[in-house]
This record gives structure tokens, sequence and C-alpha cells, in this order.
């Protein structure tokens, strides 16, 4: 087994990853450890943007009180004006590094999107903001010298004794080579987790494996219930889907039924451009309605040169399947698409578990409440990734030990097909019964399905298809119990059996390994 040792250990090869790799590396040595490469993370496929007010019309109170408008009263107020300020001054220095955003002869390019009052969303390259921001942090990181890369590298599990984090065990899943990682700061950057479910549009990779790994190591883990679906994801008969991004109805297309009728304007004030949840759940209902498998986005009032530039992406893929976007109805349909819980950490991203730090997707800093405005989400990594360093940077000359029983994993390939298939099947079942709109009866019958496959499974010891299943049903069974304990519709999560808000339930809902669910009231 190889060791290392580093200044800072960051999983995950997202942008909560790369910048906060590249901000460390001031500090110290980097491991920037992911277990595929970095052009697979929901950030590379992020269509939208990143949110800051930098508008001349602007101001961080206004995108503060869209953002707490949007989190549905379960926003902690002072993660928000982190987000808002702090944000503001992460992306002007963006813009000086040269991160390309698209750019007028007054500055950035502003769009808008859902819940927003204000443009005040910078994009690149169109619809491709995030490969382009990710392409330009992976060329810093790359050629960073104080910052080793290992890619295709699963980590399996923390060590920690005394309720500290010294580093963890990692194997390489492609030449099966062990190594221990030894530092006084490990940050998970790893990601969310809306892979689990069978309509996504994230990548099969995003399946929570670093939330089962601060899980396992004793951290709390908060909100799991608030899974965000897209509203409007590509339909086709076969399955296939692609994000069709926010910024497209944030530039005037419409949402209409089998009919040709815009349902929307009937439903909210804001119509297309009403917060996500109220926009999938109204997609949700006119589907279960009217018996049709989507709506339809339609774009064919619009210039058809504008939106070929500002859509490429999208314009080019929907192609493929016989759709032009400038003439022809879109078919989408809700899609899971962001995890807003994760694992719990104060305003510096620290966990409860002392050198265990989180940031991007995988965190939950308490900005996103139960339901997160779009285009937050990039914002979120270089602000929160930048506080987590500047905390974790005083623990750099903290000693580590490597005083402890190693552990090996290896890879058994012939169980690769037996967890495809099991993983798949878990897809479905978090789909049909955790999806959009939940009971309890759907949400029991789906941890009674899940445990049922855990006890039929043949799990084999410091196998890696073995932990690797072992951590999706863990991951499952956190969204479903959680789902569970929240008995009222807010934000992302909807039960049809508690159809409204219930003010009494203003908190967090908080789990560990071991332990019953607890609530935590706001931090305000």
């Amino acid at each position: 087994m190889k060791t290392y040792n580093f200044d800072f250990v960051i999983i995950g090869g997202g942008l909560a990853g790369l910048y906060s790799a590249h901000y460390a590396s001031q500090f110290g040595s980097v491991a920037l450890i992911t277990k595929s490469t970095l052009d697979i993370s929901n950030s590379y496929w992020a269509q939208g943007g990143i949110a800051a007010a930098i508008g001349k019309d602007d101001d961080p109170g206004l995108h503060f009180e869209d953002t707490i408008t949007a989190g549905r009263g379960l926003c902690d107020n002072a993660a928000v004006k982190i987000l808002v300020e702090e944000g503001r001054d992460r992306i002007l220095e963006l813009l000086k590094l040269g991160v390309p955003f698209d750019m007028t002869n007054d500055g950035p390019a502003l769009g808008l999107e859902g819940g927003h009052s204000k443009r005040r969303i910078l994009h690149a390259a169109g619809d491709s903001t995030g490969k382009e921001v990710v392409k330009y942090f992976t060329g810093i990181v790359e050629h960073n010298n104080k910052i080793k890369i290992f890619e295709n590298t699963f980590v399996f599990e923390l060590i920690v004794e005394d309720g500290k984090c010294s580093g963890l065990f990692a194997v390489n899943n492609i030449d099966n080579e062990n190594f221990l990682f030894l530092s006084s700061n490990v940050i998970i950057a790893a990601g969310g987790a809306s892979g689990i479910f069978s309509r996504t549009t994230n990548p099969n990779t995003s399946t929570g494996d670093g939330i089962a790994l601060a899980y396992n190591a004793g951290a709390e883990i908060a909100d799991m219930e608030f899974i965000q679906f897209h509203p409007t994801s590509f339909y086709s008969d076969t399955g296939d889907t692609f994000l069709i991004s926010e910024a497209v109805r944030g530039e005037g297309a419409y949402l209409v039924n089998e009919d040709g009728f815009r349902f929307m304007q009937k439903l909210d004030p804001l119509a297309e451009l009403a917060p996500r949840d109220v926009v999938a759940s109204s997609i949700f209902k006119e589907i279960e309605s009217s018996g049709n498998k989507c709506v339809y986005l339609k774009l064919d009032h619009l210039n058809a040169e504008k939106i070929k530039n500002r859509f490429s992406y999208i314009y080019n893929h929907a192609l493929d399947y016989g759709v032009d976007i400038t003439k022809n109805l879109i078919p989408v349909a809700p899609a899971a698409h962001y995890m807003i819980g994760g694992i719990k950490t104060d305003l510096n991203g620290e966990t409860n578990v002392k050198g265990l730090f989180a940031c991007g997707e995988v965190a939950s800093t308490g900005v996103h409440g139960a339901n997160r405005l779009a285009s937050n989400s990039l914002l979120e990594c270089i602000v929160f990734g930048k506080r987590t360093i500047d905390a974790a940077r005083v623990n750099i000359n903290n000693e580590t030990t490597s005083d402890f029983r190693s552990k090996n994993i290896y890879i058994e390939k012939a169980n690769e097909t037996f967890y495809i298939a099991i993983k798949k099947n878990i897809a479905e079942i978090m789909m049909s019964k955790v999806g959009i709109l939940r009971d309890e009866k759907s949400l029991r019958e789906a941890l009674d399905d899940i445990e049922n496959i855990a006890s039929k499974y043949n799990f084999t010891e410091n196998e890696f298809y073995s932990k690797k299943l072992s951590d999706l049903i863990q991951v499952s069974k956190l969204i479903i119990i959680s789902a569970l304990t929240r008995e009222e519709s807010r934000g992302a999560h909807k039960r049809s059996d508690f159809p409204s808000e219930n003010s009494s339930m203003k908190f967090h809902i908080i789990q560990r390994k071991d332990a019953q669910p607890e609530f935590l009231p706001l931090s305000n």
C-alpha cells in the first residue's frame, strides 16, 4: 500500500474540488482525488450559469431576498448572507482571473432564470457554463506542481479516531492499487446523489459516495428529503434525457401542454419563471392529470438565430433526436437534478468531525433551504470552497499518525454486472416511490424494497462492488427516512398525504449513524 502525506486532501473533481484545490495550493501541498475523471461531474454539465449580483440595477440584498423566497422558510439567513455578499467578490475575482464568461460591450452578459428578480446569471459559451469553468480550473490545477491529481481513485473509508479525521483509504479502480492518504485536512467535495434516481440529469457516478463516507465516519447528515427535480429535462421514449436549462425559460420560452395551452399562467404570477419546485410540481401534476408522458417547451416565437447562439449545445443535441428547438415543440418532463441536503457543516465548511470538511453540492450549509434558487449552486462551490480552505489551513502543522490498522479493498470484476443490475433496480424504486410526489405508503414500500435487496445480496467484506452497493443502499435509506420524517410539503419535498406547509416543522432533519433522526433549529 502506497502512503502519501498532504496538507490538504480533497475528494471530488467538480468545481468545488477544483476551486478548493487551486486556492489551497497557496498554503500547502494538495491531493485532488476523483473516482472517475475531471470531466465527469455535475459541475461539468451545468448549463445555466453562476448567479451573482454584479449588475448595475442589482445588489446582494435583492439576491438574498430571492434566495430566501425560493428556500421556503428553511434557509439559514447567515449562510445566505455570506453566499450573496462574498459571492459577488468571488465572481469579480474569477473575471480578473480570466474565466471565459460571455461578455457584452457593457461587461458580462447576464441572463434571467426562475425565481430571480434581476438578470444576474453569468454564463459561458452560451449554455455550457459548467463545462467552460471546469475546463478553465482543470487547466490551472493540472499545471500546478503543488497539486497531485488522482483520477479513477475511489475513497472507501475515512480514518477517524477520537472524533478527529486524519486521512483516508482509497483504491485505484482501474489497476486495483490501494493507497493511504494522511492529512490533517480532508475536504469532501464529491457532488450529489441524484444519479440514484432512474430519470436524472446527473452522470451515473452521482450516487452519494461522499455522503456515505461522512455518515460512516460519524458526521451529521442534514435535510436529505430535499432532492430538487429539474422541471425541464428532455423527454424521449427511449428514456434518454438531457437538461434543458432554466435559462431557456428565462429567455422567453413557454411551457404548454398537449393542446398548446400555457398552463403555468394560471398557476403562478411568475408563470414559467416561478421557482423550480413550483414549476416541477406543476408539470408533474399536468402530466398526471392528462395521462400524457410529457409537456412541451415552445420557442418558435423567439428569434431563431439568438436561440441557436445562446443555446448551441441544447440546439445541436436536440437535433440528434429530430427536434429543431427554434421550430418544434421540445418534449420535457422533470428529472432528479440536485441534492439540496448533505453533509452538515458550519459556515466555514467544517463538520462535527474535527479535520473533516465539506463543500459544494455534497455539503448542507443552510443556503438552499427547501428549494435551491437557480444558479446558486456553482456560486456556493466557490464561496464556501474558499471559506473551507481558509478554515482548514490553520490545521496544516498538526501532526498526523499512521499508527493504525491498514485496510485494503479488492475489485472482483465479476461482481460488476450484479452491481449495475441492482443499481438500476434501486433507481427505479427511488423514481417511482420517492420521486416528486410521495406519501407514507410509497416511502415505506421503498424502504422495504431496498432493505429486501440488502438482505438478499451476498456482501463480501473489503470488495469494491459490495462497498459501492452498501453505500448506495445507505444513501437511499437516508433520503427515504428523512422524507418519512418530514410530514409536510415544503419546497422540493412534496407529500400527497401532507399537502401543505407545517409552520411547526421549520427545522433541519439531522441523521447520524446508529441514532434516530433529530431536529435542528434554523440558524439566523
